[in-house]
């Protein structure tokens, strides 16, 4: 198995590497008449792609969507929807002097360890470029669950030491951090600025948010709602950790704290996530992610030739210093994938 493939029924396979002709998507599983709109596609990728402010890398890609298959007078046709987002921007030669060796933090060991063979220029498959893809697919899934009432939102709700105080949901896209915070959003600008300018990079936690979930979403044993999310979320290479409703915290918990009560209009709290038994609650579904510090930074660091040589190196091309913005958007389209890929799903589950 390649690995290369996400879903059952939502089947969404990304192809391509960072410094290729192209990177791109392959949707199957996509019901007929569906309102399919580039538009919608294209603002997502917008909010994704990079060089789009001083906290994002300075590589330039317009990220413009082609859609080759699947789409007729603006609707899905039920069969496979072919996109392909084309590289515009590559230096290749930035990464001339790490082909043959390891940058620390990233993949460049381990694939090289699994395959015998890796692109070393920027990453290859491994890069987050390939990102992009996943963010057109999931922009269509977001088009089939809005017809059903569904949403999702997320947001930078930390980065380093700095934690959001206050909740506008209003302010996310009025800020290069995508911060709901706009006091906080400032300082986390100052700290990533300040981290690029040191040859440094910064991770923080985003927060995702599905609205307007029915209950009963969600496979036992192996394929429950929240495992599911998970797996979407750690296979975006940037991700370590995740959470869902109360989290860690309720190690600190009594059970009695912990449970959410059942009233005839609903739940008391929410510290379950909108999740129970690994299946939707018909409560709000709630999930932070950790994101690592980008691990491309402009500072000497010690690693190893592919003949296990130690060599000082430093790395050259252009970096994020942090990548939580631009996680904002693939959080996104990876929860849509996750969910509507499990909507079809739970059509089947009775009669």
């Amino acid at each position: 198995m390649s690995g290369n493939s996400y879903g059952k029924i939502f089947k969404v396979t990304t192809f391509g590497e960072s410094h290729g002709r192209a990177i791109g998507v392959i949707v199957d599983g996509v019901p007929a008449n569906i309102d399919i709109d580039v538009e919608k596609i294209q603002y997502d990728l917008d909010r994704r792609r990079p060089g789009q402010s001083r906290v994002s890398t300075a590589r330039k890609e317009s990220d413009k969507v082609e859609i080759l298959s699947g789409v007729f007078e603006g609707k899905s046709t039920g069969t496979p929807i072919a996109m392909a987002i084309f590289n515009e921007d590559q230096l290749s030669k930035d990464y001339s002097n790490i082909a043959e060796l390891f940058r620390p933090g990233h993949a460049d060991y381990t694939f090289f360890k699994k395959y015998g063979i890796r692109d070393y220029r920027g990453g290859g498959r491994s890069s987050g470029r390939e990102t992009a893809a996943r963010v057109a697919a999931g922009a269509i899934a977001k088009m089939a669950l809005a017809k059903v009432g569904v949403s999702i939102v997320a947001w930078v709700g930390q980065v380093g030491p700095i934690i959001c105080q206050s909740h506008d949901e209003s302010e996310i896209e009025n800020n290069i951090m995508r911060a709901p915070d706009p006091v906080a959003a400032a300082d986390m600008e100052k700290y990533v600025v300040k981290a690029k300018k040191d040859g440094d990079s910064c991770g923080g936690v985003v927060e995702c948010r599905i609205r307007g979930l029915e209950a009963g979403l969600g496979e036992p044993v192996f394929d429950k709602l929240d495992a599911k999310l998970a797996q979407a979320a750690l296979s975006i290479g940037t991700v370590k950790g995740i959470e869902f409703g109360a989290g860690f915290k309720v190690a600190e918990m009594y059970g009695s704290q912990n449970n959410d009560e059942i009233t005839a209009s609903g739940f008391k709290s929410n510290n379950s996530g909108g999740i129970l038994g690994g299946i939707s609650n018909g409560d709000e579904v709630v999930f932070r992610i950790a994101v690592k510090p980008t691990a491309s930074i402009y500072k000497k660091q010690t690693t190893v030739d592919q003949n296990n040589v130690e060599q000082k190196f430093l790395i050259k091309g252009r970096h994020d210093p942090c990548i939580c913005p631009r996680v904002v958007p693939v959080i996104e389209a990876m929860s849509a994938i996750t969910v509507f890929d499990l909507y079809l799903r739970n059509k089947l589950s009775r009669m």
